[in-house]
């Protein structure tokens, strides 16, 4: 059972990353003490995320929304055209397709008005084609949204994460990949964010 999910996993993740439209039509289950595994990929799987700039957008992002939605970040890694995210709200009552609004929005409204000002022909690979929203940043849709509740799926998880950037083939080791957890969670400090280590279940 544990390997199918694995395989469903993988080819729902290798269609986002082709840039083919791909909606989540399950619900999303926002369950009191549940964490969730997060995927979400960039325009037509463009490598927007391999320059610092949006990178650190995200960065800036993640921990405005992790403090004003009350949730805990628990690992992630920025991979040149997706990104994966384990977080555990805290409240009772939340809504995963706000945070990640949260988490996304600011992003592209950033780099659209970024382009338009400094590289007004940079536009084009961002343009949908169509009047309704005529530039995007993150690939329509839900995305990859996982509930975790037990120990060992957690485990799993982070190092399922963490492991981005080895099968790559971008780094050797998971530590090596600055814009991820990896390194954090091995030495606090040393990650371009900090994990919520006093959350992690005990």
């Amino acid at each position: 059972m544990g390997e199918l999910f694995c395989e469903q996993r993988r080819l729902k993740l290798q269609i986002m990353q082709m840039g083919a439209r791909f909606t989540k039509c399950c619900k999303r289950y926002d369950v009191p003490g549940h964490a969730h595994e997060l995927t979400f990929s960039c325009y037509q799987s463009r490598w927007f995320m391999k320059k610092q700039q949006p990178c650190q957008w995200l960065c800036d992002s993640l921990q405005k929304a992790r403090t004003e939605l009350n949730f805990a970040l628990w690992a992630y890694v920025f991979m040149p055209n997706h990104v994966h995210l384990l977080i555990w709200p805290r409240e009772r009552e939340y809504s995963i397709s706000r945070i990640l609004h949260r988490i996304k929005q600011p992003v592209a409204q950033k780099a659209i008005a970024w382009l338009k000002t400094h590289n007004p022909e940079g536009l084009r690979v961002l343009d949908t084609g169509h009047t309704s929203q005529r530039y995007r940043f993150w690939q329509k849709g839900g995305g990859y949204d996982r509930n975790i509740r037990q120990i060992d799926a957690l485990i799993q998880c982070v190092h399922y994460i963490h492991l981005n950037p080895v099968r790559k083939r971008l780094v050797q080791a998971p530590q090596e990949w600055f814009y991820s957890s990896a390194a954090e969670w091995d030495k606090a400090g040393t990650g371009p964010l900090s994990v919520d280590r006093q959350d992690w279940p005990r």
